[in-house]
């Protein structure tokens, strides 16, 4: 049927931007999933792309369901086991009184988590956790508090290169050494982390000023499956940080890790697993599946290979601008189609192109800072608006992008400037 629509690649190009303001805007409150599988699905009934090679490009995010899977499961089976009331709990008596101290101290709770575990980890297994904190505190509006969990995951997320799986998509079997790694996305990262915390509370202050902090918070007793579900979250960390190391795909590790925990859980509960499985959010990951097929889709289109071309003569004629224009282009264009999509294309682009390490830095931050401009720029807040709203809390896309467009901007540019002109 492909054969018969005057101009496929124009076709594709609007399904896939149809299919992706469907996932942005929601209509009908339809869920993000239904959106990028109706745009997947239209695709191939349209000839469009074969159904073969949208398999192949939906079989492309096996090692993100892993990752997500593992990261879900550590989560709810955490929650179900009280850890995050626990966490709460102690996180409200430090902040002693003071709804500033405990914004700051989910930031950097926030921080560590990201870095150490990835900004979808952190939107998966902090956002409860923060949730819980301040249903402890009594505090009521907790949207301020929830808000870090969705910036800073995007805002750290290249600290290290398991801070954001995007991170290994970029630079694929070209990732620098660790050491070079720390010395090149230091100072943009830490420009990056200070700029969104400073914007991200003076938006906050107002809120914050009118709010209140209980100090009189009873700690929770954690069971044996909350301290199991700990040791398990702490375990993936260190897994994630040895399968980088070692250059292993982070889904497997993580799904294991997950998976473990999980049943060990379960085995001294002896039962739960339904309601466990009831409660993971399996709707992202026919949204990831989505996602996919729509990038193989424009790969098809020839957009690959012109976007390379177009890199590989920008970077030899000018490197320093290029590193500007290929971040900030990716920053705001990872809204328009999901820094997921994006970040493949960029990513299979730096590579085809073999630019300085500069350039594909630039993209890199583009691709994970950029995000934070829209509430459907990344995987990690999809995830976060997902948790929020299983806990009777809804932000939209415009109240979101007004937000965004306050905090971003100035982080991308720091942290910009800080690997270019360095």
């Amino acid at each position: 049927m492909g054969a018969l629509i005057p101009n496929p690649n124009a076709a594709t190009w609007g399904i896939a931007a149809l299919a992706t303001l469907g996932v942005i805007l929601r209509p009908f409150s339809w869920p993000e999933a239904i959106w990028a599988v109706l745009g997947a699905a239209l695709l191939v009934l349209l000839g469009l792309i074969p159904w073969q090679n949208a398999l192949e490009g939906a079989a492309k995010g096996t090692d993100v369901y892993l990752f997500l899977v593992g990261m879900m499961l550590l989560s709810e089976i955490a929650r179900k086991q009280g850890l995050f009331d626990w966490l709460a709990a102690h996180a409200v008596r430090a902040a002693k009184g003071s709804p500033t101290r405990l914004f700051a101290l989910v930031y950097v709770v926030g921080t560590v988590v990201t870095v150490f575990l990835s900004n979808d980890a952190c939107a998966v297994v902090l956002t409860p956790a923060v949730f819980a904190a301040t249903r402890a505190a009594g505090v009521k509006q907790p949207l301020p508090y929830l808000f870090v969990c969705a910036f800073i995951a995007n805002a750290a997320s290249f600290v290290l290169p398991i801070s954001n799986p995007a991170n290994l998509v970029v630079f694929a079997e070209h990732m620098p050494p660790l050491g070079r790694w720390l010395a090149t996305f230091t100072l943009p990262s830490l420009l990056a982390i200070v700029a969104t915390y400073l914007v991200l509370r003076q938006t906050q202050n107002a809120r914050l000023k009118a709010e209140t902090v209980a100090t009189d918070v009873a700690i929770p007793r954690l069971e044996l499956g909350g301290t199991i579900a700990a040791g398990g979250i702490v375990a993936t960390g260190a897994a994630l940080i040895g399968a980088s190391a070692a250059g292993i795909e982070l889904g497997l590790p993580t799904f294991i890790a997950g998976l473990a925990t999980t049943l060990v859980v379960l085995a001294i509960n002896r039962g739960g697993l339904v309601a466990v499985a009831r409660d993971v959010s399996w709707g992202v990951l026919p949204l990831v599946a989505g996602l996919f097929v729509l990038v193989e889709s424009l790969e098809k289109t020839g957009l690959l290979a012109r976007l390379a071309d177009l890199l590989g003569r920008a970077a030899q004629g000018d490197p320093a601008a290029t590193a500007w224009a290929g971040g900030v282009l990716v920053a705001f264009g990872s809204n328009l189609v999901n820094n997921l999509p994006a970040g493949l294309l960029a990513g299979a682009a730096v590579q085809a192109a073999h630019v300085p390490e500069t350039v594909a830095g630039a993209i890199l931050i583009g691709v994970d800072l950029g995000p934070n401009l829209s509430v459907t720029g990344s995987l990690a807040t999809i995830l976060w608006l997902t948790a929020i709203r299983r806990e009777g809390q809804n932000v939209s896309a415009w109240a979101f992008l007004k937000l965004g467009a306050l905090v971003m901007p100035p982080a991308l540019a720091l942290a910009l400037a800080a690997l270019i002109l360095a």
